[in-house]
């Protein structure tokens, strides 16, 4: 029954349409199966350049998650390094600062030295002095007549009053004119120093036509005997004198040595400051500087 259905179609469409019109049926069908196949083959393609694309994305997505992976290494790499530079900065800083303490404590520690050399030298300089004048003045010392001392760091020539004068006299002895002429033959071969004759008294109170206390006594001894130093060949401009009274005892009043021992002429070889440390800041500070 089917057969006999489509044989029926085909006789009828045969009947209906001409050769020509179905050859070109024919070919326009063809033509549609050839674009149908073509475009078949086209999605293909698209599908494979897709699949490619993707696989290329793909492996694009993870090659940047890598290179932001490596970029964050990177940056804290960095950063660490940042870190470490300012350790190293700050390190060196306290370093050079260190290196500056350092070399302002061995600058103190130069001036220190070279302040203490000076001491030393100052120190061995009055050592050598001591030792020269006691050297110069040994039959004097030796005969009783002079005593060489340190008193508060000042080289002090101490000559007893009873051998110079008579008691209550500012008068000078025979004996005692004699024995200051070779101390200022002595002192004289030091003109760079300064001496300062002082004047000393036991406290027994004077009261004189001419001494009115031991102020005015000790003074008129210690001109005394700067004018016979001077006389002796000193330079004035080298002595200078002093009156202590009786306001600076080297022992008690109490006994007649201790008397004689307080009654006395001191020549004191006034220290040179300008050679000690500090001496050009204290000039400086005089000077309003």
């Amino acid at each position: 029954m089917q057969r006999w259905m489509l044989a029926s179609a085909a006789l009828f469409l045969a009947s209906c349409v001409t050769q020509a019109e179905y050859d070109e049926l024919g070919r326009e069908l063809a033509e549609a199966r050839r674009a149908l196949t073509d475009a078949g083959a086209e999605r293909d393609r698209n599908a494979t350049y897709l699949d490619k694309q993707y696989d290329e994305s793909t492996d694009y997505q993870q090659e940047l998650a890598g290179t932001k992976r490596e970029l964050e290494a990177l940056r804290a790499e960095l950063e660490l390094t940042a870190a470490q530079r300012d350790a190293k900065d700050t390190e060196l800083a306290n370093a050079m600062k260190d290196q500056d303490a350092l070399a302002a404590s061995v600058q103190a520690m130069k001036k220190a030295l070279a302040e203490a050399n000076d001491r030393e030298l100052e120190a061995a300089s009055r050592v050598h002095e001591f030792k020269k004048l006691l050297a110069r003045f040994q039959s004097l010392i030796d005969a009783g007549k002079l005593r060489v001392k340190i008193v508060r760091g000042r080289m002090v020539l101490e000559l007893p009053t009873d051998i110079l004068f008579a008691s209550g006299s500012a008068n000078l002895s025979d004996d005692g004119k004699g024995a200051l002429a070779e101390v200022g033959a002595v002192l004289a071969d030091f003109p760079d120093r300064q001496f300062q004759v002082e004047g000393h008294t036991d406290d027994v109170p004077i009261d004189t036509k001419r001494f009115g206390d031991n102020w005015a006594l000790a003074a008129a001894r210690a001109l005394g005997v700067r004018e016979t130093l001077e006389a002796a060949g000193m330079a004035p401009t080298q002595l200078s004198a002093a009156s202590f009274g009786q306001h600076r005892p080297v022992t008690a009043n109490d006994s007649e040595d201790g008397k004689a021992a307080n009654r006395r002429i001191e020549i004191v070889i006034v220290p040179d400051l300008s050679g000690l440390p500090g001496a050009d800041e204290l000039d400086a500070l005089s000077r309003g500087g």
